[in-house]
């Protein structure tokens, strides 16, 4: 007998189409005019302008350039190696050629990344960290990236600014810092490094960087042994448990609930470390510790007395890692050009992933719109955060 549909049964599978390469060719037709050309008269060609690019003569398209950006500053792929990959598609295209387009988009990205610094500068509250770097032609064992941001690493629901800007120099003077921050003099999130005490800024401390001291401390007291460290452990718990209460708050109420919560923890820890302090020797881990936390106790406190503050560095720390990550790729940087365009670069990149943008759609924008701009123009419309993420690239 006939068989009737009785419903259906789905199975999917994921197919990966690999990426194709296109050439684009611009035709532009000349004209000019037989009869001026008949009777000796000079005339002039006519001819359509040259489609604005960010790169002009170049075959470099936003595509290309975003997608080469991206492999490395987003995901840690080399030059050397994306040479290699576009050589599977049959296209010769060298690292000096890619480096080369990279230090000149670095250079028509610098206006956008001056403006992203003057935001900053304005913002209630920022946080820094800095990592090494080792630069060929600069004579020195150790450079320096630093990174300076505001915010979070997600998009916030009242558009407010997720900024991550990273500054190369060739040292880790305190010099530093003070000069890229300027006349900046609310808190500044940092760990207990000395160099940041040149600049105008209110230092908050890092309760992580206390907490973890701690923890080395716990690890020579033997195994399923508890002591003093856990004691200190156990309030420093406490402390991040208020935070987790008040995490969706808006500051001024962060700020107040910290006054009721958080302070009478913070004043129970300090008898505490006081008198530990007399008691453990100050060369053991546990006495470390307790004296770190002593030595950083004003900076410990600025977070209860300003919402806009976070209980530790650990955002900083998130903003350094893919540039650590990337480091153990490409090892290191030829010049010191090279450096200043890497921190041009991956501040972008960092700054569209924390405002919700997919960096290769968000690059690829700014690659079309920047030609069209004049010299002058507002670069509001350009900032990550004043771009809908769902029409990110459009």
């Amino acid at each position: 007998h006939d068989l009737h549909r009785m419903g259906e049964e789905t199975s999917e599978e994921l197919e990966f189409i690999p990426a194709s390469i296109k050439v684009l060719r611009h035709v532009r037709p000349k004209y000019s005019c037989r009869a001026c050309e008949k009777h000796g008269t000079q005339t002039a060609v006519k001819i359509a302008p040259v489609k604005p690019s960010i790169l002009p003569k170049s075959i470099a398209t936003p595509s290309l350039l975003a997608q080469i950006i991206s492999a490395k500053f987003q995901f840690g792929l080399p030059l050397y190696r994306q040479e290699a990959m576009f050589k599977q598609y049959g296209i010769e295209l060298s690292r000096q050629t890619m480096s080369r387009w990279m230090l000149t988009i670095s250079e028509k990205l610098r206006p956008l990344y001056q403006c992203m610094r003057d935001i900053l500068l304005k913002q209630p509250a920022l946080w820094a960290d800095e990592t090494t770097l080792n630069v060929l032609d600069v004579d020195k064992s150790k450079c320096y990236m630093w990174v300076y941001g505001c915010g979070t690493d997600k998009p916030r629901p009242d558009k407010s600014p997720n900024i991550v800007l990273y500054d190369y120099q060739d040292g880790r003077g305190g010099a530093h810092p003070a000069a890229f921050l300027a006349d900046y003099c609310g808190p500044l999130q940092v760990d207990g490094y000395q160099g940041y005490e040149q600049t105008g800024a209110q230092l908050a401390g890092c309760w992580a960087h206390a907490r973890r001291k701690f923890i080395e401390a716990k690890t020579v007291q033997g195994k399923g042994k508890s002591g003093k460290a856990d004691q200190a452990l156990s309030f420093i718990q406490k402390l991040y448990g208020v935070e987790q209460k008040i995490k969706d708050d808006c500051p001024a109420q962060k700020q107040e609930k910290r006054t009721d919560l958080a302070q009478p923890v913070m004043d129970k820890l300090k008898i505490w470390l006081d008198k530990s302090a007399l008691q453990v020797n100050p060369q053991s881990l546990l006495g470390k510790a307790i004296h770190y936390t002593l030595k950083q106790w004003d900076k410990l406190q600025v977070y209860l007395h300003d919402g806009h503050v976070n209980i530790d560095n650990n955002r900083a720390e998130r903003a350094i890692k893919p540039f650590v990550i990337g480091r153990k790729a490409w090892l290191f940087s030829n010049s010191r050009g090279g450096a200043q365009a890497s921190a041009i670069l991956y501040s972008m990149v960092e700054t569209a992933k924390a405002n919700g943008l997919m960096p290769v759609d968000y690059l690829m924008m700014l690659f079309e719109q920047l030609p069209l701009l004049n010299d002058g123009d507002d670069l509001d419309q350009l900032l990550p955060w004043h771009i809908n993420a769902d029409k990110n690239g459009q």
